[in-house]
């Protein structure tokens, strides 16, 4: 028996061994080629392994359909902060055209990892750092085997393509033929792309929407009412469309020449309330423009309201030296009244007519549209936003944390003191209260006439009732247009008591000081009036010695405060120059 016979009485031994060890589990006989001990031709060097079948206990492998092709894309030559071409861009450790030298200059790696696709279980990843403590400082480049630790990754990928991007192919005097049949040709034309909305199957809308042009009745599908605005000069362009609830206000220079001025459609009235809105879009029913006032302008700038006067027309008139034209559109607003539903319900016109001299080329126009919902009440405010002089606080209670302001339909009632009466009696004018205007400085007061004996409590009361008014409010809005919902936007109301150091004896209220304090706030060029402070302060005294008829004086007073800082205008700091001469700039002065 040779060394060549000895490895296969081993394998025959071991397999004698298997059998023996595991008894219970039967294993196929697997049919194999007898080999000669003694035969002396070679064996082949790779054998093929026996096929076992599949046991619920080893899933089988899955087989692999070949071996993953080699990404197009190099991480070790892909650079992403390489920007300027044959230079070193400072911090980029990737950049091919930086140095050793310019190396030992960086800071820092700007990109410290490059890699390839992350959506692969295994990639290659270049890794840039920088090594500051060696002297002189260099770069230290890693190319290292990134696992992705996502259980959604590839594996294995066959697609060659998909591993880079592919260049297209430009159209030549060669391939333009097969180009065209590969693409399938040009369509028969441009417009058989385009649905056309005479004959498009989609449902028409029922209503407008935001935004939604409003359309007109005419012979074309394209008619909008036009609202005249300023585009990239101060001259009127007649083509923007008006939209639905966008409240605009426009003002534009038109050209005009005197003698042609019968014949212009943009100065008659008829150009502006002939049109007929359309109630919802693409129907037939149409809401009628009214006329709803006409003011008639001099050329001394008065105005007079025109009555039953119909539609004019611009006509011309000579006035001996010089020639003028009547009846000329200056002012258009619109007002639309419209349903929760989105349809026209109303339509209103208000026009300023006014003369045209001959010495005037540009006329000045102006135009507005506003939109207000059926069923509802406009909100009166104060200011917008800011309060504005002579207008009313607006005030209210806040029942508890969390909660809106509640405030009374009544504007001019919300923040009210005394008013006082020629009689002069607080009992006759109990009912009888001012608002409280922003701006205007008020004092006011009445006399209480006690007679008999009247017990203290109950008159401390009532004088407070009096000064106090029947529901005085917690909170003042800081602007003219704050909301209910917006608490941060109100002002609490300070109340502060003073009564006199004398123990023992009873207080009553004769005097009810209100300060307000605002500030401007805003731009410099439009500053808005805001509240920032209001403080009301009850002043008690001690009740008079008793007497067969006793008068007492009440008082209320109202103070505003300019609390507003001096406007200071505010530059930008100049830019520092951080210029370095050479070292040798003053010789040899130097």
């Amino acid at each position: 028996m040779g060394l060549w016979s000895l490895p296969s009485l081993l394998l025959v031994f071991l397999n004698c061994c298997a059998s023996a060890s595991t008894p219970a589990v039967a294993t196929p006989a697997v049919a194999t080629p007898a080999v000669d001990l003694n035969s002396t031709e070679d064996t082949p060097a790779t054998l093929r392994p026996s096929r076992s079948p599949k046991t619920p206990e080893t899933p089988r492998a899955p087989e692999l359909s070949g071996p993953r092709p080699t990404p197009v894309t190099d991480v070790a030559a892909l650079c992403v902060c390489d920007l300027l071409p044959a230079q070193c861009d400072i911090n980029c450790c990737c950049d091919p055209d930086c140095s050793p030298a310019d190396f030992s200059v960086f800071s820092l790696c700007s990109v410290p990892v490059v890699t390839g696709d992350r959506q692969f279980c295994s990639q290659k990843a270049a890794i840039y750092s920088m090594n500051l403590t060696a002297d002189p400082p260099h770069r230290v480049f890693r190319l290292i085997d990134q696992t992705n630790p996502s259980v959604f990754c590839i594996q294995i990928s066959n697609y060659k393509p998909a591993l880079s991007f592919v260049n297209p192919e430009v159209p030549n005097e060669n391939n333009f033929d097969r180009l065209m049949q590969a693409s399938g040709g040009f369509p028969p034309s441009a417009e058989s792309e385009v649905p056309s909305t005479a004959t498009s199957d989609a449902p028409q809308p029922t209503r407008y929407e935001y935004g939604d042009p409003l359309q007109t009745a005419g012979p074309s599908a394209g008619s909008f009412l036009r609202l005249p605005s300023p585009l990239t000069s101060s001259l009127c362009a007649d083509q923007n469309p008006a939209a639905f609830l966008v409240s605009q206000a426009f003002q534009c220079s038109r050209r005009v020449d005197i003698e042609q001025c019968e014949g212009m459609a943009a100065l008659s009235m008829a150009h502006y309330s002939s049109p007929a809105i359309l109630r919802v879009p693409h129907s037939t029913t149409q809401v009628s423009i009214k006329i709803q006032s006409v003011m008639y302008r001099s050329l001394n700038h008065t105005l007079t309201r025109l009555e039953g006067q119909g539609v004019l027309r611009p006509s011309l008139v000579n006035t001996g030296q010089d020639r003028l034209c009547s009846n000329v559109v200056l002012q258009v607003k619109y007002c639309l009244l419209y349903t929760a539903t989105g349809q026209i319900q109303e339509a209103s016109l208000s026009l300023v007519l006014g003369t045209l001299s001959s010495a005037v080329s540009l006329l000045q126009q102006k135009f507005e549209i506003l939109f207000i919902q059926h069923g509802t009440k406009p909100v009166p405010l104060s200011g917008n936003p800011g309060y504005r002089v002579g207008f009313p606080l607006a005030a209210g209670f806040r029942p508890q944390k969390g909660s809106g302001i509640i405030q009374t339909t009544n504007r001019r009632g919300q923040l009210t003191i005394l008013r006082s009466t020629g009689q002069q009696d607080c009992l006759t004018s109990e009912a009888f209260r001012d608002p409280v205007l922003f701006g205007y400085n008020v004092q006011s007061g009445c006399q209480l006439r006690l007679t008999g004996t009247v017990p203290c409590g109950l008159l401390a009361q009532k004088m407070q009732d009096l000064l106090r008014g029947q529901a005085f409010p917690d909170y003042v809005a800081a602007f003219g247009n704050s909301r209910a919902q917006d608490v941060q936007d109100w002002v609490p109301v300070r109340f502060v008591l003073h009564s006199s150091s004398m123990k023992g004896s009873c207080q009553l209220p004769v005097a009810l000081g209100i300060e307000v304090k605002w500030t401007k706030y805003g731009s410099l060029l439009n500053p808005q009036a805001r509240i920032v402070n209001v403080t009301a302060q009850l002043i008690s005294i001690p009740e008079p010695l008793p007497g067969p008829e006793r008068t007492i004086v009440i008082s209320t007073t109202v103070t505003f405060v300019d609390v507003s800082a001096p406007a200071e205008a505010g530059f930008r700091a100049p830019p520092t120059i951080n210029a370095r001469l050479p070292f040798s700039f003053f010789f040899p002065f130097v």
